[in-house]
């Protein structure tokens, strides 16, 4: 963003995803977090990562702002995006610069990144002069009207310190923080966790809204297959570091090919209907240690096991069109 015309729309940007490794150092060894991901993430369209607790959704989120931190590291791979390049070669300020003006970041706690210290205005101030941007006025103006539009009243929210602000007004905080800036590639880390119904509503819809008018880019972060499919264009499923699925949001609910895609379906509650319906997905997901290092990482909880699939990891293959699953079986039950 130029700093003298801070508030010029944003365009989103794509992202191109190849070959990204993850690694965690612990005290018991290397272990990956992502192994191996490509992934294309289109310009202008709401992504959504999606899987359990410890898939790798919010680490892939992270290694896209180049934002790993230790004990974890890249340990390969590139990440481009329009207008910058590779973001994995980028340092110091440079990477500063594009956090923020490029990336806006909305945690899954925000209360975790709001000062306790300072009321949320000045907070804002001082993002501003950390980019640049030479008329706070413009900077106050743009948070104000954000927060009205999620239902808040804008003047108290600037005068508020963290801690007079209910979670979730301070989670639609962190979404003001991350859109202020006007940023191309907009990311959600679990955006409606701390809201009940009708503010997760709320929400959801200007996300949608300043997503559309922005032009953005944006990756929504949820373990909800109802947040998917309110507003997410195309749908990543990660299970164990790997993208097992991927393609057009109502494809892949309607039509799921890998057995875990279907296992997270099957297991949303129903509101009507035999509850029996709703199937918890057997099994519970590896953690970083043990995750298998050869063969299919969800073998051990997959009802279409065959030998191969102990030997051999599968390979991405079309689906969806235009989309791609990992899944030795996958024709056998297409």
């Amino acid at each position: 963003m130029n700093a003298s015309e801070p508030y010029s729309a944003a365009v989103g940007a794509g992202i191109t995803i190849r070959n990204l490794t993850v690694t965690y150092h612990t005290d018991r060894g290397i272990f990956p977090a992502l192994k191996d991901v490509s992934l294309d993430i289109r310009p202008q369209t709401i992504t959504g990562f999606i899987g359990e607790s410890g898939s790798g959704k919010t680490t892939l989120a992270m290694a896209i702002m180049n934002a790993i931190r230790t004990p974890g590291l890249i340990a390969s791979g590139s990440i481009y995006t329009d207008g910058v390049g590779d973001v994995l070669k980028l340092q110091g300020e440079s990477l500063r610069r594009v956090h923020g003006q490029h990336f806006g970041f909305v945690f899954q706690a925000s209360s975790n990144s709001l000062n306790p210290l300072k009321r949320i205005g000045a907070q804002l101030l001082d993002l501003g002069r950390s980019h640049g941007i030479k008329d706070p006025r413009i900077l106050l103006k743009e948070a104000r009207a954000l927060a009205e539009r999620m239902g808040m009243d804008g003047d108290r929210v600037l005068t508020s310190y963290q801690h007079e602000l209910s979670g979730g007004m301070r989670q639609r905080a962190g979404i003001i923080f991350a859109l202020v800036l006007r940023a191309k590639v907009v990311i959600l880390d679990e955006p409606t966790t701390a809201l009940d119904m009708l503010s997760q509503q709320a929400v959801l819809e200007i996300i949608r809204q300043i997503h559309e008018e922005r032009g953005l880019t944006s990756i929504i972060i949820t373990h909800d297959m109802g947040v998917m499919a309110e507003i997410v264009q195309r749908v990543v499923v990660l299970y164990a570091g790997r993208v097992v699925e991927e393609g057009p949001t109502q494809d892949l609910l309607q039509r799921p090919r890998h057995p875990y895609t279907k296992g997270l379906i099957d297991a949303i509650p129903r509101i009507t209907g035999d509850l029996a319906e709703a199937k918890p997905l057997a099994g519970s997901p590896p953690d970083l240690a043990t995750v298998p290092t050869q063969g299919c990482v969800f073998r051990d909880r997959c009802s279409l096991r065959r030998p191969v699939c102990d030997l051999v990891e599968p390979l991405a293959q079309p689906a969806h069109g235009d989309g791609l699953v990992t899944c030795h079986g996958v024709n056998a039950h297409d």
